[in-house]
Parts: structure tokens; C-alpha cells; sequence
């Protein structure tokens, strides 16, 4: 019987179709392997979003391709995003690679497999397969669930929609569900992902659903905590900040990707907001909801950001004081309209910049956490240190992108479980604390 291993690279978006290919291979009579030197087939889910991502990418495939060489590894698949933009380069420059599969092809991955490997298909197959079951090969206690695919905002710096294609909502029914059946393996977090989740709904009913979405699933029995990730902050509706007000199971966590704030590189971004509403859509979250979390990402050296533009977003960041904030240097990808864009910056100015931001981002988390020492938060559990220590995340994290909160106890606590912590110190972006009742003033 043969046996397969999942390289899952890139977003969490890449996390869901991983575990979806596991769960088919696995109802084929495939086993699946956490030992990569235990398995005949590897499969690489690929990114490509940014040069950094597509270079993990390629060292990733370099290495399983000497693996092969060795005898180690028997077929090498290549499926995701860098597959599907690189195929003809990479068949000529990577011969080891058995099979390309892109970012839709991949729910036929059995078929293929089974046609490479020269093995007969010991079950039928099922065609939706974004309606199948998914086995939690990289989650447990909480799980990500794609509301939609591909993108229609085409922001100039971004080859998402060239390779995802359009904006494809999934139906209300399919995405309970879905969540209905996580929640049975024992999902406690739900993380709706999606390049837009905003834009939920407007492409098959006509109109923004994610609020209405969010209440059916918060009826759902084991679901305790909702987390949204990557709103646009045009696509941001009343609805549904007073359905994430007014439910106790949606968190105050709101993940917007601003990218700028001086109006001109918005503009020259393709993106469909600008300095006054971003201001305005912050104002207002803060106004109607208790402790929101903002997190957010800027991209510093697009092409012709001039030093003026720069310093408009560096006082935007002190003014404003985003919990979490990211920056990234802009990565010059090809086949986008912004490859081709004038006033392209150097990489020395790009580093510069990102370094100011993140400097200046620093003693803001540093505050905004020394503020949170005493305070009782709700925390989830996801890891065990040892009989005393464990780590664990609030509301304020998400999983691997943000912080985590050490907590110390006498008790045993497991994975998954959720527990009250009185905060008793803090680092730039991580908390400390012990569980409420064995606190001591």
C-alpha cells in the first residue's frame, strides 16, 4: 500500500485544501504518513504569493527532489499556486516532479495518483470535492473552513485573481455542514478564510451574507469561538459589525488589509477605499465595539511612494496605533500590472522603511500589552510545555500569525480546552499569566 506525506506551504488557505486531498487519498486506500522518509509519494501544496514564497517553495521541491535521486521518495506532486503559474518552467528545470496539479485540478488528485502509480481506484468518484470531509491532518481543536475561492478586487501588486480565478462564494448549507462536521472531530475554534470575506455572498445571492453566515454557525453545538480573517476595509457593512457586536461567539478580532493609507498609492494599488474611510471605519469599530482587536498589513516601496507618501503612513501608524501590524517590503511579481509601473524603489529604501514602520510598531504592542496585565482574558489551549507550563491564545491571537499567552498551573489542562487567565505580565507581542484561580495578589 502506498503511503503519502503533505508539504502544506503558503496560507492557511493552502491548510484546507491539504486536508481535503488527505481525506481523499485516504478513502482511496492511501496512507497517510507524518514521516517523510516513510512515504512513497510527497505531495507539495505550493505558494506563490510574494518572491519569499515562491523561493520556500522551490528549495522545498529542490530538496524532496534529491530525496527522490536517493530512493527515499518515490513520485513527487506538485500541486497549488506555484504549479499553477510555473508548470512549463518548472518541467523543464525540475524533471524529478512526476505530476503538476493547480489550484483547481487537485480535487481530481486520486485520479492521477492512481493513473501515475498505475494502481486501480478502489472507490467512485465523488466531484465536489470542497463538500467532502477533511481529515485535520495540520489542526485539532480549532480549524479553518474557505468560504469562498479567488478574488475579483485585481489590486495592481497581486496575481491571486490570474491564478484563483474569479470571486466563487460556497453555499450557506455547504459551509454548515462542513462546520457541523468539524465540530465533531472536536473543533472548538472556527477561522472563516477566504481572500475576501467581506465580499461573502454578493457573487450567488445577490448580496453580503457573511453576517448572516456567522449566525448559523454560532448555533452550531461545540463551536465556541468565530474568528474572521481577512476582511477588505470597503467591504466592512454595517450588519455585520453589529452581528460580531451583538454575538458572543464572534470575536472582536478584525483582520483588515489596509497595504496604505496615502490616497495616491491606493489608487495606484487599484484599491477601492482611501485615507478618509480607513479612518472612518476604524473610528467606528472602536466606537461599537468592546476591545476590538485590529490587525492589519502595509506594504512600504510600491512603486512611486515617494518619501511624503511614506511619511503619511508612518504618522497614520503612530496616530492610529494598530494592535497588530505587519509590513512587508513590495515584492515585484510578474504578470501583475504593478511589475511594469514606474518609480520602482530599491530594495535598500523598501528595508528602510519596513524597518521604521516596525520600530515605531514595537513600542505600540509593547503598551498596548503592559495594558492587558490583571486583566481576566478567556484562553484557549494549544499546547502542552510541560506539567506546569502551558500555551495558549486569546481572543487577540491567531493561530501562528500572532502572539500566544505562557501560562503556568498546578492543574492539568488539555489541548483544546478553554480556561480564564489573570494576565500577570507581558512581552512586545506574547502575554504571561496563571489560571484564574490559583491567582494571588
Amino acid at each position: 500500500m502506498n503511503k503519502f506525506h503533505i508539504i502544506t506551504l503558503g496560507c492557511s488557505k493552502n491548510i484546507v485544501d491539504s486536508e481535503f486531498i488527505s481525506e481523499k487519498l485516504k478513502n482511496k486506500n492511501l496512507t497517510y504518513s507524518d514521516n517523510l522518509y516513510d512515504s512513497d509519494i510527497v505531495i507539495i501544496n505550493s505558494c506563490t504569493f510574494i518572491e519569499d514564497a515562491k523561493e520556500e517553495s522551490i528549495d522545498t521541491i529542490f530538496d524532496i527532489a534529491n530525496l527522490k535521486k536517493q530512493g527515499i521518495v518515490k513520485y513527487i506532486i506538485l500541486t497549488g499556486c506555484l504549479s499553477q503559474r510555473y508548470e512549463k518552467e518548472l518541467e523543464k528545470e525540475i524533471p524529478e516532479i512526476d505530476l503538476f496539479l493547480g489550484t483547481t485540478s487537485f480535487k481530481d488528485i486520486d485520479k492521477y495518483i492512481f493513473s501515475l502509480t498505475k494502481n486501480h481506484v478502489t472507490s467512485p468518484y465523488i466531484e465536489n470535492a470542497i463538500e467532502e470531509k477533511r481529515d485535520y491532518i495540520e489542526t485539532s481543536h480549532y480549524g479553518y473552513i474557505k468560504i469562498s475561492e479567488g478574488c475579483d478586487n485585481n489590486c495592481t501588486y497581486c496575481i491571486i485573481p490570474k491564478i484563483k480565478g474569479n470571486y466563487r462564494s460556497r453555499t450557506i448549507e455547504g459551509l454548515i455542514k462542513e462546520a457541523k462536521s468539524m465540530a465533531k472531530t472536536g473543533v472548538r475554534e472556527l477561522i472563516l478564510i477566504a481572500q475576501d470575506t467581506s465580499l461573502y455572498g454578493t457573487d450567488i445571492y445577490g448580496e453580503k451574507k457573511l453576517h448572516i453566515l456567522l449566525n448559523k454557525l454560532s448555533k452550531i453545538e461545540g463551536i465556541e469561538w468565530i474568528r474572521i480573517h481577512y476582511m477588505y476595509p470597503e467591504g466592512i457593512y454595517d450588519d455585520l459589525i453589529e452581528e460580531i457586536k451583538n454575538n458572543s461567539k464572534v470575536l472582536n478580532y478584525f483582520d483588515i488589509p489596509l497595504q496604505h493609507i496615502s490616497d495616491r498609492v491606493l489608487k495606484r494599488m487599484n484599491r477601492k477605499t482611501n485615507k478618509e474611510k480607513i479612518k472612518n471605519l476604524i473610528n467606528k469599530i472602536r466606537k461599537e465595539i468592546d476591545e476590538p482587536l485590529i490587525r492589519t498589513t502595509f506594504i512600504v516601496g510600491f512603486p512611486g511612494e515617494t518619501e511624503e507618501d511614506f511619511k503619511e503612513l508612518e504618522e497614520f501608524v503612530k496616530e492610529y496605533k494598530i494592535e497588530r501590524l505587519g509590513v512587508f517590503p513590495y515584492s515585484r511579481e510578474e504578470s501583475t500590472p504593478a511589475y511594469n509601473l514606474d518609480g520602482q524603489i530599491e530594495k535598500e529604501i523598501k528595508t528602510r522603511r519596513k524597518d521604521i514602520i516596525l520600530e515605531i510598531q514595537k513600542s505600540i504592542s509593547t503598551q498596548f500589552f503592559m495594558q492587558k496585565i490583571g486583566k481576566k482574558l478567556k484562553v484557549i489551549i494549544d499546547d502542552v510545555v510541560d506539567e506546569k507550563t502551558y500555551i495558549g491564545r486569546t481572543y487577540m491571537d491567531s493561530p501562528e500569525i500572532d502572539g500566544v499567552v505562557y501560562i503556568t498551573s498546578k492543574e492539568d489542562i488539555e489541548v483544546g480546552q478553554f480556561i480564564d487567565v489573570i494576565i500577570t505580565d507581558s512581552m512586545e507581542y506574547d502575554l504571561i499569566g496563571v489560571l484564574e484561580n490559583e491567582y494571588s495578589k
